[in-house]
């Protein structure tokens, strides 16, 4: 059992250790628009998803104007785009978006006004909130990536733990089960020995009873007997009944014993396993979190 769960251990750890944070890679670029090639900044985003990351990129692009980002082989152009992160002036973006290994390569070129686009020559500071606009977007696509990827492991170890305590439930109702069986058991079998007392008395006392009435002559009397015997033949099957249930209640808690004494070792074994999945599944969230706080802190 100890081998498994280092096995399963190592494993997840090794998962995690596999989609550790890789770094967002940005430079200075160029991209191809229609027949011509114009300057660009270019970013790689590790593991996110085109799908989620264009959406977002197609947002971003035209929060706070009318203006839609056309596509066409590949190539993305809006124009009169609001990003005042860059510039107070309505601009245009042209850019990419390919796969790239495990890796969103995005690229823009952003013109400022007619052929006038953002690279060196048109200044460092706009050059640098370009650029900073770019990572910002890159990072962010990353983070929610590692967000979402954090949420399904603690998920994963939260159910871990749900059953772990679903089993530590029923281990504590079983043991709380022994206890009660017993104490059923001593009650059923004290009353059991006193009913057992009064049903041999009884007995006896029907038996003097019955040889009486043999003796006796036809009367009112011998009639009386009668209703008497009657009487104690019916209290002697109330006793008999009463310790038929406390032999039937002390079979069924014995029963209940014996169910619990042989689950329980099966309980604690699952449980040994899993607390090993939840420790190595902690490992794991914690990976997961220390690679959203190393994202969080790119710069």
């Amino acid at each position: 059992m100890k081998t498994i769960c280092l096995t399963i251990i190592l494993t997840l750890i090794s998962c995690v250790w596999t989609n550790a944070q890789k770094p967002i890679i940005m430079s200075e670029d160029s991209i191809k628009i229609g027949n011509g090639m114009l300057p660009a900044i270019s970013v790689l985003i590790p593991e996110v998803e085109y799908d989620k990351v264009l959406k977002n990129w197609t947002k971003l692009l035209e929060t706070g104007t009318k203006s839609k980002l056309m596509t066409e082989r590949g190539e993305m152009t809006i124009l009169g785009s609001i990003l005042k992160s860059i510039t107070p002036n309505a601009i245009n973006v042209y850019s990419v978006l390919t796969d790239r290994d495990s890796a969103l390569y995005l690229a823009a070129s952003f013109e400022l006004k007619k052929d006038m686009y953002i690279d060196r020559s048109s200044g460092e500071a706009e050059l640098s909130k370009a650029k900073s606009f770019i990572f910002e977007f890159a990072r962010q696509e990353y983070v929610d990536l590692a967000s979402e990827e954090l949420k399904s492991e603690e998920n994963k170890l939260k159910d871990l733990e749900r059953e772990l305590g679903s089993l530590e439930k029923d281990q504590s109702g079983m043991e709380k089960s022994i206890r009660k069986s017993n104490r059923t058991i001593d009650n059923e079998r004290e009353k059991a020995l006193d009913l057992n007392s009064q049903l041999t008395a009884l007995t006896q006392r029907i038996a003097d009873e019955r040889i009486q009435f043999t003796t006796m002559d036809e009367g009112p009397m011998k009639e009386e007997r009668d209703k008497l015997l009657k009487n104690l033949e019916k209290q002697r099957k109330r006793l008999t009944k009463s310790i038929a249930s406390s032999e039937r209640k002390i079979s069924k808690a014995q029963g209940a014993i014996k169910k619990a004494n042989n689950d329980i070792p099966r309980n604690d074994r699952i449980q040994l396993k899993y607390n090993d999945e939840i420790n190595a599944q902690q490992a794991v969230v914690q990976r997961y979190t220390d690679k959203l706080n190393t994202i969080k802190n790119y710069n």
